[in-house]
């Protein structure tokens, strides 16, 4: 093959050393190639981000005649070292919040589930000190880690509670009293100050490495590199650190894509220049050279979980036609929260069926109220996310899971899907010939706005957006990962793009939706269905908005209605432009089209 002078560059190197890769830049193939240029009785160990990753890097080095190098994860390496052959047993999905709970027989006081908010922080805790790379969890401060006034203040009051009470479950574990979690025994590991036994060790996604890991990694006598992109960091709310960062290594870049075109290249790194408003810098030079011209892949991606499913309801709803999608990941991870509660248990909650709550955390709620509560002292956003959809459709949500999972196809038939569906972190590594972004990343515009209000003095609600903070920089990083998923084709909305950027045969825009329908007026056909309001970062990023019900939600339909929405269906309008023109949820919409069999006599 031939190689481009960076990469012969690297592979001829000598000592330590750190690869900065952009996106689609073959740093897998330059890490093989660095490999073959070891010595066949070399010791070489190449660790994965994750277990995909690891089966496809098994394969290659296998393919590539190279069995001296070993391959693994951070957590396969520690499971190895301190779980095989002892008598500890695995937490698999770890520990649910009303299980600490119970387990700690935690003390609450006079506020609402003072105990369940209490073991949500220790779980967290117990996270960030297992991630981390001290050797004590009191040298940590975890308020700091907390951005939610409301949160931080709970913290802070009960601070001391917290960290006594995770350090009894710490110690619960170490002593196999109880089953351990995937983050306890990588933090056995790293304590424990390892010595392995090889001459060479490949650190690959090192953007996203947990400081625990790293600090096992520099401790060995190996030759060492590191291989990641820094613009590709978005695993800090997993208290990931950016190995590049913090690794005195000579550096060496890979600057050249083979997987987009330079009009790609070139918005990629129009995206990273909006880091110049959080004071910090994005400059980074991108050579694309991807000549892809064939579309058999297509896929949308968002930020989060609910701009994922709010835009595949209305994808479905607006394409009955479709027959097979697929989602990155288990598709139930999209309907499930970390803790375990799914939407029918926050649905069942709104609706005063109580009896039909499965999880015990939602299940010891009073209401709603209750629950946002709950959802502001943890900053527990998946379940912020949860009651946003169970008030924008209701009673529709079995109706619409259920279309959603009929046509879902799994693993084995992936290639069968007409659209694939994904957040941004369920499709690292991954790539797509054409790919359409959900209304839900940062704008340059919010940027802009919250550095004016800085200049200013002004406080805002929404600390998420503190230009100080790093959060701020992974947004940013979010949408050069879901831009750079693409091999040929891009459907971005206007307001991500940089100022004065122009479409391309690779680039095609999505324009703002118009005012809403006054009532009466008539509405020509729209050339770009763009996403939902919901998808509005406004809406995404603070779970203290939540969107109320229109008020025409509950009217009854006339006849006179029922026309208007024939008119507007045949028009080619989206649900959601209807939505606004009628003033009614997307759910209530869908059901009404299908009511009057809209799709069968004109779709």
């Amino acid at each position: 093959m031939k190689l481009t002078k960076e990469q012969y560059d690297i592979i001829h190197s000598t000592g330590n050393i750190k690869i900065n890769a952009v996106a689609g830049s073959g740093k897998t193939t330059t890490v093989i190639e660095y490999a073959k240029a070891r010595p066949k009785s070399s010791r070489i160990l190449y660790l994965a981000f994750n277990k995909t990753v690891k089966l496809e890097a098994v394969k290659r080095f296998k393919d590539e005649g190279l069995p001296h190098v070993t391959v693994e994860t951070a957590h396969s390496l520690a499971f190895r070292y301190i779980v095989r052959g002892n008598q500890y047993q695995i937490k698999g999905q770890g520990y649910k919040t009303n299980e600490i709970a119970q387990m700690l027989n935690l003390q609450g006081n006079q506020e609402k589930h003072t105990e369940y908010i209490i073991a949500n922080h220790i779980n967290r805790f117990i996270a960030y000190f297992c991630n981390s790379d001290q050797q004590k969890a009191k040298n940590l401060n975890y308020p700091d880690t907390i951005t939610d006034p409301k949160a931080k203040a709970f913290v802070i009051k009960f601070y001391d509670y917290i960290v006594m009470q995770s350090r009894i479950l710490l110690g619960k574990m170490d002593k196999g009293e109880i089953e351990i979690t995937h983050d306890f025994y990588l933090k056995k590991f790293q304590l424990s100050k390892p010595v392995l036994p090889y001459d060479y060790i490949l650190f690959d996604e090192a953007q996203d490495a947990s400081p625990a890991m790293l600090d096992v990694f520099l401790q060995q006598k190996a030759t060492k590199v590191i291989v990641g992109d820094t613009h590709q960091q978005i695993y800090g709310w997993r208290f990931a650190v950016n190995s590049l960062e913090k690794a005195d290594f000579k550096n060496y870049y890979l600057s050249t894509s083979f997987r987009f075109s330079q009009d790609i290249a070139d918005l990629a790194m129009g995206v990273l220049d909006y880091k110049k408003h959080l004071e910090s810098s994005g400059a980074i030079t991108i050579k694309g050279l991807g000549k892809s011209k064939a579309v058999k892949t297509k896929a949308i991606l968002a930020r989060t979980n609910l701009g994922l499913l709010l835009k595949a309801i209305e994808f479905i709803t607006e394409k009955p036609e479709i027959k097979y999608i697929y989602f990155e990941g288990n598709i139930h991870s999209y309907t499930y929260a970390d803790e375990g509660a799914s939407l029918y248990d926050v649905l069942n909650l709104y609706n005063g069926k109580r009896q039909r709550i499965k999880d015990p955390l939602i299940q010891s709620m009073k209401d709603l109220d209750d629950l946002n509560d709950y959802i502001k002292k943890t900053e527990d956003f998946q379940l912020g996310m949860m009651v946003q959809v169970v008030q924008e459709y209701g009673d529709q949500i079995p109706e619409i899971l259920k279309t959603i999972k009929q046509k879902h196809v799994e693993n084995e038939h992936r290639d069968k899907a007409e659209m694939i569906f994904s957040t941004v972190h369920r499709c690292k590594g991954m790539e797509y010939d054409a790919v359409e972004l959900v209304k839900d990343f940062i704008t340059e515009k919010a940027l802009e706005d919250l550095k004016e209000e800085k200049k200013e003095g002004k406080k805002e609600d929404k600390k998420e957006y503190d230009p100080n903070m790093p959060k701020l920089n992974e947004e940013i990083n979010l949408l050069y990962v879901a831009i750079t998923r693409t091999k040929n084709k891009l459907l971005i909305p206007a307001s991500f793009l940089p100022k004065e950027f122009k479409e391309s045969p690779q680039i095609q825009v999505i324009q703002p939706l118009p005012e809403p329908i006054e009532s009466g007026k008539k509405q020509g056909n729209i050339s770009f269905k763009a996403a939902t309001k919901s998808h509005q970062p406004e809406k995404t990023y603070s779970v203290e908005k939540v969107k109320t019900v229109p008020k025409k939600a509950n009217a009854p339909w006339t006849p006179e209605l029922d026309m208007e929405l024939t008119e507007m269906f045949c028009k080619g309008l989206s649900a959601k432009e209807m939505a606004t023109h009628f003033g009614r949820t997307n759910g209530a919409i869908a059901s009404r089209i299908k009511k009057l069999n809209l799709y069968d006599l004109y779709g």
